[in-house]
Order: C-alpha cells, then sequence, then structure tokens
C-alpha cells in the first residue's frame, strides 16, 4: 500500500488537468447575412462572378451598421470566395477596424437537391450531389457548440447557403430550403445550444434596409436602380 500511495498522489494531481482540458459545450450563435445586390456581367470571372452593383454597395454598408450596433462581440467572421460576397464582406468589415475575414471554399453558392421539379430537371445529378457534399461538411464544420465559452461567427455568403443551414437547423426535409426567401443583404441567426439542438432566431431580417432598397426576396422589383455609386 506503501508502494501504491506516491502512484495514487500522482494520479490525483494529474486528473484535474486533464479535466481542465477538455472544455465544456457552449451555445454558439452563426449569424448569416446574404451578399448585397448585383447585376449580370459577361465579362466577370465565370467562378468569381460579378461585383456588387451601387445598390448592393448600399445594402452592404446598410448591413454593417446595423451587425455593429449588435451588444454581440464576433469570435470568428467567415465569407465565401464569390466576389458580391466578399465585396460585400469588405464593406462590412469597414465597420469592424482590425478584423478580416476567412474565406472559407464550402461558403460558395451551388443548388442542392431540391422538391421543385423544374428546377432540377436543369441541373446535373453531379453538380447536385457536389451541393449537397459541400453542404454537409459545412453544417457539420461550423454549426456546432462552442467549445468552452458562448461565441458568435459571422458568415457572409448566400442565399441558397443561408436557406439550406435554416432547413437543416429546424430538422426539416433538407430538399424544402426553395420554400423560403432572404433578401440582398438580410441577416439570418441561428442559435446552437449547448447541447447540439437548434434555434432559428431570424430568417431573413431586412429591417436596416429601407422598402425602396429592398430586393433579392419573393415580392421585392427585380430591377437595376440607378442611385448615385457609393465609395467602395
Amino acid at each position: 500500500m506503501k508502494r501504491l500511495l506516491p502512484w495514487l498522489c500522482l494520479v490525483l494531481l494529474i486528473a484535474p488537468l486533464h479535466a481542465a482540458d477538455v472544455a465544456a459545450p457552449a451555445v454558439r450563435t452563426i449569424v448569416l447575412v446574404r451578399h448585397g445586390y448585383y447585376l449580370p456581367d459577361a465579362k466577370a470571372d465565370p467562378k468569381l462572378g460579378p461585383q456588387l452593383a451601387s445598390l448592393g454597395v448600399a445594402q452592404a454598408h446598410l448591413a454593417g451598421a446595423r451587425l455593429a450596433g449588435l451588444p454581440t462581440r464576433f469570435d470568428a467572421m467567415y465569407v465565401s470566395p464569390v466576389q458580391r460576397a466578399r465585396d460585400t464582406a469588405a464593406l462590412i468589415g469597414e465597420d469592424f477596424p482590425g478584423r478580416r475575414f476567412e474565406v472559407v471554399d464550402d461558403l460558395a453558392e451551388c443548388t442542392p437537391p431540391t422538391r421543385r421539379a423544374a428546377i432540377m430537371a436543369k441541373e446535373k445529378p453531379a453538380d447536385l450531389a457536389a451541393c449537397k457534399a459541400q453542404f454537409d461538411r459545412l453544417f457539420a464544420r461550423y454549426f456546432k457548440p462552442a467549445s468552452g465559452h458562448e461565441q458568435t461567427d459571422l458568415m457572409v455568403c448566400h442565399g441558397n447557403v443561408i436557406r439550406n443551414m435554416v432547413v437543416r437547423a429546424m430538422g426539416v426535409d433538407p430538399q424544402a430550403w426553395l420554400e423560403m426567401s432572404v433578401g440582398n443583404a438580410s441577416i439570418t441567426r441561428i442559435r446552437v445550444e449547448a447541447d447540439g439542438t437548434f434555434k432559428v432566431i431570424s430568417v431573413g431580417d431586412v429591417g436596416h434596409i429601407p422598402p425602396g432598397l429592398r430586393t433579392g426576396a419573393s415580392g421585392d422589383p427585380e430591377r437595376s436602380l440607378a442611385i448615385p455609386s457609393l465609395p467602395q
């Protein structure tokens, strides 16, 4: 027994250290912002797509001001590699000096499987499968409890991404994503509880955008609104 006593003491000393290394799960909130308004551009890079239109620039500034006014510190900031999302993130970033967005390839726009037969008929099965796999990775990696302390993440991305993440969080048919609509520069909030359950707090919030500048959601006009260009 005397020989075992030093070893028992050592185990008792080390055990709390190992326990401290295992951080308890905590709440994570994901704030998703859709990019601002853009117009098709045949000259744009086919992978990156066109830049924001002047209206989209205005929308992005409004979204940045709204986010900066929240009583929330963003622990991580992510952006899609697509140009319109990166433009939006750059403008939002002006309200967060010293912060940088990390580019996440899986935040890129694509079309996953949907209930809509007309949409499915236009898409290649391989592209649909690749998009589903992409969103599977995104959800598994980022939509989970935080570690050790409550965390809030910001993602600037696309309507298809946001809608698909919402239906996944709600635990409904993943192919139901096209049954909702989110406008340009809208804000969606999803809360992941410490136990891994989800709460969808808001979807497509555009309260920060005046009615005459809203685009991209069902009922909004499709337009090429002529307003003065804003500095970027």
